[in-house]
């Protein structure tokens, strides 16, 4: 992914928001699963969580890779 290898403490700072997305995109989910068993389910704001949870879930893939060392091919 980078050039440089990550110093340990970019690689804790990297864990640390990962961390913290992660439970952010668990959350949304439980609020998500709460609003669609209790009607009447408000769609927009469930769409807009949607879309946020879609957004931190990418923000886990990049960060997951920035951890993953590159192998040379």
């Amino acid at each position: 992914m980078s050039l440089h290898p990550l110093s340990e403490a970019d690689t804790d700072c990297i864990r640390d928001q990962l961390r913290e997305i992660e439970i952010e995109h668990r959350d949304l989910d439980l609020v998500i699963a709460h609003m669609l068993e209790n009607p009447p389910p408000d769609e927009l704001l469930i769409r807009r969580l949607k879309k946020r949870k879609l957004g931190l879930k990418d923000r886990i893939i990049l960060l997951e890779q920035m951890l993953t060392p590159d192998i040379p091919a």
